[in-house]
């Protein structure tokens, strides 16, 4: 299921089946300001097209990168973006978004976002991480996200070393694709601005789980909320996290195991 539009996923619906936003602007939050440029300087050795150019050589006509933020996540869903440039020079300070203060990644978005060629987001919800277990998800958000795409890529760069995308995609996979690939590093910026948008908007909704300085992962500001309030609607159940919160530890829905099986081992 896919939507066009310019707002983030409906992230309050909690519906399984939420897909593609192709193209995608977001509506941003409050607190954030539009930055003309990121600063030149830095240590991080610039990402190239090597990786493009081998896939090229090898047949491929349009070579998307993807690159999800999330996994580690307790709350919010997996992100994945699809990427893809005309082969013109990135933009300046382009890196990993992890290399990124908060400040440069979102004026480095302002910058990827009109540079790419095409780009779409996936998101596979937190319910479906409970229900199909974390590669499953990350999958489905990828195939949502290439599907998003105004033309098919026969070429697709992972960042990391395993396929979680599988066939009929052409997939390469490489480690630290989002430091050293620029379809990939540009799909790490926008996916990681784009999901923090959206979890600072449900901490609209939620206050006190931190959602919008820490964007659902663990943080002392998660903890305290989470002993005291529980889990929202957007937490991942099968999630060990709850077996250290007494009150709440009898939520924790069984993990999905290997093919799929549930398991709480």
């Amino acid at each position: 299921m896919g939507t066009r539009g310019s707002g983030p996923p409906a992230a309050r619906a909690g519906a399984p089946g939420a897909g593609a936003v192709p193209r995608s602007g977001l509506r941003r939050p409050p607190e954030r300001s539009t930055l003309g440029s990121v600063p030149a300087k830095s240590s991080v050795i610039p990402p190239t097209y090597t990786l493009e150019r081998e896939l090229a050589a090898g047949g491929a006509t349009l070579v998307a990168g993807v690159d999800e933020v999330g996994r580690g996540a307790w709350a919010g869903p997996v992100v994945v973006c699809a990427a893809v440039t005309d082969g013109s020079e990135p933009p300046e300070g382009l890196t990993d978004s992890k290399k990124l203060t908060p400040k440069r990644r979102l004026a480095m978005g302002d910058l990827v976002r009109p540079w790419v060629r095409d780009h779409a987001f996936g998101h596979a919800t937190p319910a479906e991480i409970d229900e199909f277990g974390m590669t499953e998800a990350l999958r489905r958000a990828a195939v949502r996200a290439l599907e998003g795409l105004a033309a098919r890529p026969d070429g697709v760069i992972l960042d990391g070393k395993h396929d979680y995308l599988g066939a009929p995609w052409p997939v390469r996979t490489q480690i630290q694709a989002d430091l050293t690939c620029v379809t990939v590093a540009a799909a790490s910026v926008l996916a990681k601005v784009y999901r923090d948008a959206l979890m600072a908007e449900l901490d609209t909704d939620f206050p006190g789980y931190g959602f919008g300085s820490a964007a659902g992962y663990p943080s002392p500001a998660h903890r305290e909320t989470l002993a005291e309030l529980g889990p929202t609607p957007h937490h991942r159940m099968s999630w060990s996290y709850l077996d250290d919160l007494p009150k709440w530890r009898h939520l924790r829905r069984p993990r999905p195991g290997p093919g799929g099986q549930l398991s709480l081992l």
